[in-house]
């Protein structure tokens, strides 16, 4: 998957809002104020950071060459996509969706509320 589509999917999603807090390398994406997505911007290989369910991070890690515990996070917890071709395009969206979605699931009422009630 190419980064630039990626990112274009990733800016889609209801709420999402994409910065650069740590410099030029990273584009971080975030729903109401919390990461869900990494993608860098300097690498020659574009590399995507996700939240996941531990068990899901486990299996996807031993599964593929190109995912690995989230590279300066929480390894139990986010997943480290190299975007070599390996995984198909529509499992890194599936991905990015979980990753969107567990994130939402965990804020408040009044956030989901808010969400909710964007265009």
């Amino acid at each position: 998957m190419k980064k630039d589509k990626l990112e274009k999917y990733l800016s889609k999603l209801k709420g999402s809002d994409g910065s650069y807090p740590f410099g030029p390398e990273a584009l971080v994406f975030k729903v109401m104020g919390k990461m869900f997505a990494l993608v860098s911007q300097q690498e020659e290989t574009p590399r995507i950071t996700l939240k996941c369910a531990p068990s899901d991070g486990e299996v996807l890690v031993g599964q593929f060459k190109s995912i690995v515990p989230g590279y300066y996070m929480n390894k139990k917890h986010w997943i480290t996509i190299s975007l070599t071709g390996e995984i198909p395009e529509e499992m890194i969206i599936d991905l990015a969706g979980v990753s969107y979605n567990l994130v939402v699931s965990k804020l408040t009422k009044a956030r989901k509320r808010e969400l909710e009630q964007l265009l």
